[in-house]
């Protein structure tokens, strides 16, 4: 499974792939970050992110995009900034097919460290270790998008199967949130 790991945000919207299976080694196949200017004008820098995203999507064809959901914050520019940017890492993936997985980050942290209270360092460390890396990926935006994508990869299997059986409860043949014809 290879997934495209998203931290929205404006300024920096960190991006990270990783493929692998749960249970076995991961592997990084690419991480950094979609930069914007603060004095952009917000549509000018919704459309950097935006190609940003697909440059990410051509170049490593991920089956998957995990993106961090918004939670909310008492910075209200903040939240919607970065609310602006997950909508277009979305679009981005529907676009193409690619189905989305929004995981919380207390969801990502504790999949990672074991702890949904982690600091970002422990976050980074952790990444590193977990993709046997020589030094935590920086800024902190491209360790946690690395983060979602270990968490997506590792979660996905159990979330398959509650799909499975709703959709089998209900008699739904498709799964929730996923394109007709593809399983998240």
């Amino acid at each position: 499974m290879r997934v495209l790991g998203v931290d929205p945000g404006l300024t920096r919207c960190g991006v990270g792939v990783v493929e692998g299976v749960a249970g076995r080694p991961l592997t990084m196949l690419g991480v950094g970050v979609v930069r914007t200017p603060a004095d952009a004008d917000l549509s000018h820098r919704l459309l950097a992110v935006e190609q940003g995203l697909e440059q990410w999507l051509d170049e490593h064809r991920p089956e998957f995009v995990a993106v961090e959901r918004v939670f909310s914050q008492h910075n209200v520019r903040t939240v919607m900034g970065t609310a602006q940017a997950s909508a277009v890492a979305m679009l981005c993936a529907a676009r193409r097919g690619i189905p989305v997985a929004l995981h919380t980050p207390s969801e990502v942290k504790a999949a990672v460290t074991g702890t949904g209270r982690a600091d970002k360092a422990q976050v980074g460390a952790m990444v590193t270790r977990l993709l046997r890396l020589s030094a935590p990926p920086k800024p902190a935006d491209a360790a946690d998008a690395l983060a979602l994508a270990i968490c997506h990869i590792w979660r996905a299997p159990a979330h398959n199967r509650l799909q499975q059986a709703v959709a089998r409860h209900t008699g739904n043949a498709h799964t929730v949130n996923a394109p007709k014809g593809r399983t998240a």
